[in-house]
């Protein structure tokens, strides 16, 4: 397994221990490797969550409402473009109960305010700059495979600590106080253990609170 980010070999034993656990999670990872999907991850709440669910003893899709697929193309930004890439995904994942999202991280500039009520932090130039951007420390985590040999491949800026601490860090460069507590809510009803840090009052981190997330 290959972990951009800060992380010791510990942590990356047990992340790789909880995501095995959720056989939905691998068959998800392993289809999607076959979607040719530029710079695409497995990122979001299906991973945090299957973490969660292990360090807590839940079954491994508690609270899972479903798995998200991110990728970057900025070579045709239309929605005609990203919904063959999504419509190719429900045929390859139409056997699942589950939802899985596809989306397009370059065009998320073009629908962010009117679905979330703010601007969009920034016109995205990558998967990894989209993710960077999210609303927790715990979601900023991508994984996918790489051929030949389909090796895990982890982007994890802030590292995998938190995630396996059930720590909750907020995210302001996602400008999105309002719906962090949303999430927050929402998770704290089916984790009740998680350790939720407030949004900071200046909604910026200080340079001190910025190293301890790496």
């Amino acid at each position: 397994m290959q972990v951009d980010g800060p992380h010791t070999e510990e942590e990356v034993l047990l992340f790789r221990k909880a995501l095995e656990r959720n056989t939905t999670l691998l068959t998800v990872l392993s289809r999607a490797s076959t979607l040719n999907l530029p710079n695409w991850y497995l990122a979001a709440g299906s991973v945090t969550q299957t973490v969660w669910n292990m360090v807590t003893d839940r079954p491994a899709e508690t609270g899972i409402d479903d798995y998200d697929l991110v990728y970057f193309d900025d070579t045709d930004l239309s929605w005609e473009a990203e919904d063959t890439m999504i419509q190719r995904g429900h045929r390859l994942f139409a056997d699942l109960s589950t939802r899985i999202e596809i989306r397009n991280q370059a065009r998320v500039h073009l629908w962010y305010e009117q679905k979330f009520g703010v601007p969009c932090p920034c016109q995205h130039t990558s998967t990894e700059g989209a993710i960077r951007t999210w609303l927790s420390g715990t979601a900023l985590i991508g994984v996918r495979l790489v051929p030949p040999g389909e090796e895990w491949k982890v982007f994890a800026p802030w590292g995998l600590a938190d995630i396996l601490s059930l720590t909750v860090r907020p995210n302001p460069s996602s400008g999105n106080k309002m719906m962090y507590e949303k999430k927050v809510a929402r998770w704290l009803q089916i984790w009740p253990t998680l350790k939720v840090i407030p949004w900071p009052k200046s909604e910026q981190f200080g340079e001190q609170e910025l190293e301890t997330n790496t």
